[in-house]
């Protein structure tokens, strides 16, 4: 099976509209904001589809696991080898260059933004040995904003507007949370954060707590990475989901015969305005991930 097809025909939504038929929003939405096996984009005017490999399922213990790469998947590892091929040299750079005086253009906005997630971010939410946790805090910044951004470009895909992504990224979260809070507090002191009797209380009032508050203080630890999966993914799919909409207003309106150029210049004009609060949303969101991510560091370690 060849890896490209040329040409590619248009969404469904125009070319129902240029059969004079009404037009498929719905499959627009979900053929742009859903996993896929396959890559569309355009060379030199002509649409191409990269068709994905398909590998053989592993079979492990009477569990199927499918590893071919998806969408998503090949739209994550771009923003990974877009922030080495960006970080690495920019370091280098930096460290060459600048050990006697500030840097400029992109090494200084860096720079300010590393700064400003060490002690606005990491220091003021986790105090005490906060530094060790800088480097993570910022990987999932510049990650989960690398994501939201490849969602935004043509042809891109946000692999954020997918739960599995989200998901792992809030349980890696939930990891470094329950691990820092071992170190700090001890095991016995890791333990109180699940099991917590009240001092001071009569022995059977303590033990009608620890019935009570136990459930409680396990279903905390978890709707914690919930938190963290549910914002994200909701936020990006929604966005995109509205900029999608509006923009297939121009497929619907120029259907129609009466104004369809005035609506359809409408509906564009309302695009760009979403795609600009897009930008915000993305660079939001990603600070939200990190930041909730720092406060639950601290919590834990503060118990």
């Amino acid at each position: 099976m060849g890896l490209l097809s040329i040409p590619v025909q248009g969404s469904g939504a125009q070319e129902q509209a240029a059969e004079g038929g009404a037009p498929d929003i719905q499959g627009m939405l979900m053929h742009h904001l859903a996993d896929g096996k396959e890559i569309e984009f355009e060379i030199l005017g002509r649409g191409v589809v990269l068709h994905l490999p398909e590998w053989e399922p592993l079979r492990i213990a009477g569990l199927t696991l499918d590893l071919s790469p998806t969408k998503h998947v090949v739209f994550m590892l771009a923003a990974a080898v877009a922030l080495l091929l960006v970080m690495i040299p920019l370091a280098r750079l930096t460290r060459a260059r600048y050990t006697e005086r500030a840097p400029r253009g992109l090494a200084n906005a860096v720079e300010a933004m590393v700064l400003f997630f060490r002690d606005e971010v990491v220091r003021r939410n986790i105090g005490h040995g906060a530094d060790k946790y800088t480097p993570y805090i910022l990987t999932l910044f510049f990650f989960v904003l690398a994501m939201n951004m490849f969602g935004l470009v043509p042809f891109g895909s946000t692999a954020t507007a997918n739960l599995s992504v989200t998901g792992a990224l809030a349980l890696v979260s939930f990891v470094v949370v329950e691990i820092s809070g071992m170190r700090t507090l001890g095991v016995k002191g890791y333990m109180g954060t699940i099991f917590y009797a009240p001092p001071g209380m009569p022995k059977l009032g303590q033990a009608a707590m620890l019935v009570i508050l136990t459930p409680i203080e396990l279903l905390g630890k978890l709707t914690k990475p919930f938190a963290l999966t549910i914002r994200l993914f909701a936020n990006m799919i929604a966005g995109h989901t509205l900029v999608l909409s509006i923009l297939g207003m121009i497929f619907v309106f120029t259907s129609m015969a009466l104004g369809k150029w005035v609506i359809a210049g409408a509906s564009l004009g309302m695009t760009w305005g979403i795609m600009v609060l897009e930008v915000f949303v993305a660079f939001l969101q990603a600070y939200i991930f990190a930041m909730l991510t720092a406060v639950f560091i601290g919590l834990i370690r503060q118990h």
